[in-house]
């Protein structure tokens, strides 16, 4: 008997080391299965708009009347949910009807921050300015400003509790071969949740985002970033850090404006930052995008930060 309760407690304390690693694990698995099929549906859906720019009106109010805002609600009902099967659609001011938690644990860690409720409250950049430095010695001043749009959520018909920030003005890209700012490419910005409230609400793992740019011939990206800090260094260097990392790799041009519209979903690590991209720019340079102001350059010889998303 003794014998029979020493190898019950031995496996009962084996159970409770493994069982929490064995569940993380099937979690993870589950939610990149997830989050692989949504973007594959989302894909396919933006691919049958005829355009993403012009949905809802955005009329600026006055002493005596509020703004009338529908823009993102109106992308959904009139757009978007043409193209995929939608359950359940709420604005701003009941998020929660669609399954949105109250708030989200950043990726990089720390308290969990509130889930905005408009697109300049995801990016402050959406409405600001910045002063750029030329190699002359010169200034450059950028103005970047538009009404804010407030967000929109919907449920999906698998599931999925998604919010939507929206871009009624975004453009096309213009084969840009020099400094720009990316901030007038987003056309819509999705952050999902792939299991509701349930928790544990965390980027990374049930939470992320993806990002439709350019109004037409649009493209989808959902890059997951991964927790990694890696040293500043050349472009050489930093596709060995990601590739040495996890086998993750650079974010291309596309998912690193992504990451940075989203930026306040990483983590204040993430704060400020010029990052390397895996996106050539010409011979011999490659894109680099500021996650503070949202420009983006040409470089080859400097060292910039490294950040990397999963394969």
């Amino acid at each position: 008997m003794a014998e029979i309760l020493l190898s019950l407690t031995i496996i009962g304390v084996v159970a409770a080391i493994t069982l929490p690693s064995l569940t993380g694990n099937i979690n993870e698995r589950t939610w990149n299965t997830q989050r692989k099929a949504l973007y594959a549906r989302f894909s396919q859906a933006i691919a049958l708009m005829p355009a993403l720019n012009g949905y809802g009106t955005l009329t600026e109010g006055d002493s005596s009347t509020s703004a009338v805002d529908t823009a993102a609600e109106t992308f959904v009902t009139n757009g978007l949910s043409k193209v995929l099967k939608i359950n359940n659609i709420c604005d701003s001011e009941h998020l929660e009807d669609c399954g949105i938690p109250d708030k989200i644990s950043p990726l990089g860690g720390g308290s969990p921050i509130p889930i905005p409720v408009s697109l300049v409250g995801l990016n402050s950049m959406f409405n600001g300015s910045t002063i750029i430095v030329d190699n002359s010695g010169g200034s450059q001043h950028y103005v970047y400003s538009q009404p804010d749009t407030k967000a929109a959520a919907f449920e999906t018909a698998n599931g999925e509790s998604i919010i939507v920030y929206y871009n009624p003005a975004c453009v096309s890209d213009m084969g840009e071969t020099t400094f720009s700012y990316v901030q007038p490419k987003m056309c819509a910005n999705f952050i999902y949740d792939l299991n509701g409230t349930k928790g544990p609400n965390t980027v990374g793992k049930d939470i992320g985002f993806m990002t439709a740019l350019f109004p037409t011939d649009s493209i989808v990206v959902a890059p997951v970033p991964v927790n990694f800090n890696g040293k500043n260094g050349s472009h050489e260097d930093a596709v060995a850090q990601c590739r040495n990392y996890e086998d993750s790799r650079l974010p291309n041009i596309h998912e690193a404006m992504s990451m940075f519209y989203n930026r306040s979903l990483l983590g204040s690590s993430w704060t400020g930052l010029a990052i390397w991209t895996g996106t050539a720019s010409g011979v011999g340079s490659f894109w680099r995008q500021n996650l503070n102001t949202g420009h983006r350059a040409p470089s080859n010889t400097s060292e910039w930060n490294v950040r990397c998303v999963k394969r």
